[in-house]
C-alpha cells in the first residue's frame, strides 16, 4: 500500500484536534477533583489540601505502562504523562518544591522527574534550606538527597531529620552520571570542582587522567559547573544537562566509578499519603544503652511481625556524647496501619523518643 505523505499529515492534525480536547476534558476533571478536595476539608485548612498524591500518581503510571501497545516506549509515554498530571497539578493548586540548586543539579533533576515543568522551583542553597523552607511554609514540598547507591547514607539529610518535623511523602530514584565540563582543554584544566561525593564517585578517571590536579568541593554539583564557567583552566564534574545552561564542553562522559550509580531522593511535605498496596515507612528512636541488648530487642520487633528492614542508619543525637538516634526503614507496612501501631507500642519497651519519619509508596526500580 502506497503513503501518502498529505493525507498522513492530514491524519495528524485529525488527531492532534482530538488529543487537545481530551486533554483539556482531563484538565477540567483534574479541576474539578480539586474543587472536591477543597469541599471536603474546613475552609481554614484549605490551604493545607495537598495536591500532589504520589500512591494516585504510582497508579498512573502503572495502568499507563500496563495500557501500553506501543510504538511508543514505556518511558516515553510515562514522561508525557508526568507533563499531563504536572499541569494538572498546577491548575488545582500554586505549588513551590525546594530544592539544593542551583539549577542543573542532580536534585534539581529529581524535581523535574517528580514534578515536571508545570510546578514553580525555588533554588536553595543547601539541604538544611530545603528543609526549612518546607517547615515555614514558603514551599509546600522539598526535594532531597538521602542516600547514594556507591556513597551510601546523605549525613545533612538525617542529621535534619533529627529534629525537623517535616514528614517524607514519596521517594524517587536517580540514576546518576558524571561528566568533566570545562572552557579549557582536558591538558590545561588546574582545578576541578564538585561535590565531594561526585569526587569521591570519580576517583579512577581523576587518578588516571588528572593526577594532582587541585580538587575542590561545593556544596552541589551545579554550583561547580557555575564556578567552573568563571574560572578559566577549571572544570567542573556534574550533570550533562549544566553543559548548556553554564555554556561549557563536555571533556568526558560517564567518567563515575561504576555505571550502576544511583541516588534515593524524598520528597518532604508536612504529611505523608494514604496507604497503598506496598508502602515503606521510616522510623527513628533512641535506646537506653544501659540496658543490655535493647537495641537488638528493639529490632527484633520488625522481625515479630515479618516486617523486611531495607536499611538501618545511626546518627549522634547532640543530646550528650555517645548517644545516638538509629534510623530503621521497614517495607511493606504504612505509618497509619495497625501492624505499625502496635509495632510502635511494642518499641517503646526498649525504645525511647520513637517517631515515624515519613511512610511512603514504595517506588524501588
Amino acid at each position: 500500500m502506497s503513503l501518502n505523505l498529505s493525507t498522513l499529515r492530514q491524519h495528524i492534525d485529525s488527531l492532534d484536534h482530538k488529543l487537545i480536547a481530551l486533554l483539556n476534558e482531563r484538565a477540567q476533571v483534574s479541576l474539578d477533583i480539586g474543587a472536591a478536595k477543597r469541599q471536603a476539608v474546613d475552609p481554614q485548612e484549605e490551604d493545607n489540601t495537598h495536591v500532589y498524591i504520589p500512591g494516585r500518581e504510582k497508579q498512573v503510571f502503572e495502568k499507563v505502562t500496563r495500557l501500553n501497545p506501543g510504538p511508543l516506549a514505556d518511558e516515553n509515554l510515562c514522561a508525557i504523562y508526568r507533563e499531563i498530571m504536572s499541569a494538572s497539578i498546577a491548575l488545582q493548586k500554586d505549588v513551590m518544591v525546594a530544592y539544593l540548586g542551583p539549577i542543573g543539579s542532580f536534585s534539581h533533576d529529581a524535581s523535574l522527574k517528580r514534578f515536571g515543568d508545570s510546578v514553580q522551583y525555588a533554588s536553595q542553597g543547601t539541604i538544611s534550606d530545603v528543609f526549612e523552607a518546607v517547615e515555614r511554609g514558603r514551599c509546600q514540598y522539598g526535594v532531597v538527597p538521602f542516600e547514594n547507591s556507591i556513597a551510601g547514607s546523605v549525613v545533612p539529610t538525617l542529621d535534619k531529620f533529627v529534629k525537623s518535623k517535616v514528614k517524607i511523602r514519596a521517594e524517587t530514584y536517580l540514576p546518576v552520571h558524571h561528566y568533566l565540563l570545562s572552557k579549557s582543554s582536558t591538558e590545561d584544566i588546574r582545578r576541578v570542582y564538585s561535590h565531594p561525593v561526585a569526587l569521591a564517585q570519580c576517583q579512577t578517571f581523576l587518578n588516571n587522567h588528572l593526577k594532582g590536579i587541585e580538587l575542590v568541593p561545593c556544596a552541589s554539583t551545579s554550583e561547580a559547573a557555575q564556578l567552573a564557567s568563571k574560572e578559566k583552566f577549571a572544570a567542573a564534574i556534574c550533570n550533562r544537562v549544566c553543559a548548556e545552561i553554564y555554556d561549557l564542553d563536555i571533556l568526558h562522559a560517564d567518567i563515575e566509578d561504576q555505571q550502576d550509580n544511583t541516588t534515593r531522593f524524598f520528597i518532604i511535605s508536612d504529611a505523608w499519603d494514604a496507604p497503598t498496596v506496598s508502602d515503606k515507612t521510616l522510623l527513628m528512636f533512641t535506646v537506653d544503652h544501659r540496658l543490655p541488648g535493647a537495641l537488638c530487642d528493639g529490632l527484633k520487633v520488625f522481625k515479630d511481625h515479618n516486617l523486611n528492614l531495607t536499611k538501618i542508619d545511626s546518627r549522634p543525637s547532640l543530646i550528650k556524647p555517645w548517644h545516638y538516634v538509629f534510623f530503621v526503614e521497614c517495607a511493606g507496612v504504612h505509618g497509619d496501619s495497625e501492624v505499625m501501631k502496635t509495632v510502635i507500642e511494642e518499641l517503646h519497651k526498649f525504645c525511647l523518643d520513637v517517631k515515624i519519619v515519613g511512610t511512603y509508596p514504595d517506588q524501588r526500580p
